[in-house]
């Protein structure tokens, strides 16, 4: 006898969500309702939205989820091997490849990436602060380390994030996405994390 374990409210919500985002994917936002993600899933448009009250609502979920993906990679890179110059390029390269990969490569998904942006500003903001909090983290090491000399690190944190928007807006990605924006970035972030480096005596 098979029993069929009951999903919680939790499990269905992130169900519509995932399915939700797969339609988004392969028939484009604008062009995906309600009523095809329902039926996607065997259920009824109504049960839909019973857990959210509208399609811009499922993006949110779908953001909030994304947002924290991306973290979980950035502190993964930042507590990796490597100097802190090596790993602060490396999470930003990882942002900029997560926005690639997972939206910008697929042009009929970048109606709900405005959405999202639009929809969640505050999520966003919140989002960005924690990685300038977690490159200040790396910052401070360094400085202990003698690596970099003394400075307000949530401060260079705070400019490193600002000269990187071009790399790391999904919108300006976007927009430059034949250019090799891998190579620009890195060569960003040297130049300005050199600013602040312990001067070194120049190889014979």
């Amino acid at each position: 006898m098979n029993i069929r374990v009951r999903e919680t409210a939790d499990e269905t919500r992130e169900r519509i969500a995932r399915t939700a985002e797969e339609l988004f994917r392969r028939m484009g936002f604008a062009k995906t309702a309600v009523a095809d993600i329902a039926a996607e899933l065997g259920m009824s448009a109504a049960n839909v939205y019973r857990f959210f009250p509208s399609k811009t609502a499922i993006v949110s979920t779908i953001c909030t989820r994304s947002l924290l993906e991306n973290e979980a990679q950035i502190a993964a890179v930042l507590a990796g091997e490597g100097s802190p110059q090596e790993r602060i390029i490396a999470a930003y390269l990882t942002i900029l490849r997560y926005h690639k990969e997972n939206f910008l490569e697929e042009r009929r998904v970048h109606d709900m990436v405005l959405v999202a942006m639009e929809n969640n500003w505050d999520a966003i903001e919140a989002h960005k602060a924690r990685i300038a909090s977690m490159i200040a983290k790396v910052l401070e090491k360094g400085i202990e380390a003698k690596v970099f000399v003394p400075h307000d690190a949530r401060m260079a944190s705070q400019i490193i994030l600002g000269a990187s928007v071009r790399y790391c807006h999904p919108v300006l990605v976007a927009q430059n996405i034949d250019e090799d924006l891998e190579a620009g970035l890195r060569a960003s972030l040297t130049f300005i994390l050199r600013s602040i480096e312990v001067e070194r005596t120049p190889l014979p």
